[in-house]
């Protein structure tokens, strides 16, 4: 049997899928940065090839006799220090992976977007994969470079390669290694979310994500892209949901987002610590949600409840941070404060 090549297999969405392809059975090889610990593939047996998706040599050699590619490896940063490394890794990796795997002649390339390449819906809406790309305008390089990276995909697949894309929404759930998809849950136990704006973002469990990515690769048809997405939420209950689970005070305020990302933008250009980055402002501002109807009718895509994988999401970062997500007196009282501080300001609060 050929081997499947994974990039981003470490992180989480990555090793979910590694755990899913072993159990059908595929001969995997695993793209792996030098260093990177390994042991939570311990049980699964695969070909470590080490390098970059950023290297194309590394890319190249991994690929060789590769009948299979999944590409889920990508950075999610929003802060602007980290814009060039957000399109160095996300376009130009993609361009390396997909390039290297037309010329490797491999039958099948799955590509791991993400909903924001679809951009967000209007207020209290949804979107599909047909809408029309205008999120441009709101400048996050994460949202762009999702968006670039899934048109290299598709110009290498009109050059020959067969590509699936499947775009997930906002991943959460349990077993986290990277911790990066989970980071909200835990700010949340840690009462470090002192307000929040008026948005809207779809929920989708990490496991189904993985499912959903076997499901384009046995059923995907080529050229086309899959909203991978659940349950739709306004942050508001969203974070309500999550709280009355982990048993933890919710966020105590809701203040208007544009004055909330004046004050940020502000902070930034004094050099100020700020609570947020400009981006991550401006992307909770909006409405990510979606519908999943192309997926659920062509892939046979069946989401979870929603209820499952916000309390196993809860419930693993609650074993992860142990004592330190309880008793928090001083959290707390915190969090009252800077809910009150947000009530005085000159902005107001809109709860």
């Amino acid at each position: 049997m050929a081997p499947t090549l994974v990039t981003g297999g470490t992180g989480f969405l990555g090793s979910h899928l590694v755990r899913q392809l072993a159990e059908r059975g595929d001969e995997l090889r695993l793209l792996v940065r030098p260093g990177r610990d390994l042991s939570i593939f311990d049980g699964i047996e695969f070909e470590p090839a080490e390098g970059d998706v950023t290297d194309r040599p590394s890319v190249r050699a991994a690929m060789r006799g590769v009948e299979r590619v999944f590409h889920v490896a990508g950075k999610t940063s929003m802060r602007a220090s980290d814009r060039d490394r957000v399109f160095e890794v996300n376009v130009g990796g993609t361009r390396n992976v997909m390039e290297e795997a037309l010329r490797a002649g491999v039958v099948r390339a799955v590509h791991t977007s993400s909903a924001a390449a679809v951009g967000p819906a209007e207020p209290h809406g949804t979107a599909d994969e047909s809408q029309p790309f205008k999120a441009g305008r709101l400048g996050i390089a994460y949202v762009n470079a999702k968006h670039d990276a899934e048109g290299v995909a598709m110009g290498v697949a009109a050059k020959g390669l067969p590509v699936v894309v499947v775009n997930p929404t906002f991943v959460l759930g349990p077993d986290d290694p990277s911790g990066t998809s989970n980071r909200l849950i835990r700010r949340l136990l840690l009462r470090r979310v002192p307000a929040y704006v008026d948005g809207g973002v779809n929920v989708v469990d990490v496991r189904d994500v993985a499912r959903g990515q076997l499901l384009a690769d046995e059923r995907g048809h080529e050229g086309e892209r899959y909203l991978l997405a659940a349950r739709n939420f306004t942050l508001r209950r969203l974070f309500a949901d999550l709280c009355r689970i982990a048993g933890v005070p919710a966020p105590p305020v809701q203040v208007p987002g544009h004055a909330l990302l004046a004050s940020v933008e502000a902070l930034e250009r004094a050099g100020l610590p700020a609570p947020a980055s400009a981006g991550e402002v401006r992307s909770a501002m909006q409405w990510w949600t979606y519908t999943n109807d192309k997926a659920v009718r062509e892939l046979g895509f069946a989401p979870r409840p929603h209820e499952e994988t916000l309390e196993q999401a809860v419930a693993w970062q609650l074993e992860r941070l142990g004592s330190r997500a309880g008793g928090h007196l001083l959290s707390d009282t915190a969090l009252r404060g800077a809910g009150a501080a947000f009530r005085l300001l000159p902005f107001g609060a809109s709860r």
